[in-house]
């Protein structure tokens, strides 16, 4: 399943399973469909960061496997860069965010 992020400050889509566990760290329950006010989200990024700032360190490459599982792995930072910020850009606007099936 994909979730489609949408907002008048813009537009993103990401693999479900990333997006329920981003937005239950944001002290959402995960719930797609769903939405955050815009009054709402500067607290669910800050509660979003410091969880992410929590989180152990991912490995990059791993250590043991074949070649196929050698290659470099998309830390759950990196997949949280692009919610954020569409997050911060949808704060600094006025503008909810939604969320539904993508």
């Amino acid at each position: 399943m994909l979730v489609k992020f949408d907002s008048a400050a813009g537009t993103i889509t990401m693999f479900g399973d990333v997006a329920a566990q981003l937005l239950r760290m944001m002290g959402h329950s995960g719930t797609v469909p769903s939405a955050l006010l815009a009054r709402d989200i500067p607290a669910a990024v800050a509660k979003l960061k410091a969880a992410l700032a929590a989180a152990p360190e991912e490995p990059s490459v791993p250590a043991d496997g074949d070649a196929r599982d050698r290659e470099p792995k998309v830390s759950l930072r990196q997949r949280a860069h692009p919610l954020i910020e569409l997050l911060e850009r949808a704060a600094s606007r006025g503008a909810d965010v939604l969320w539904d099936k993508g």
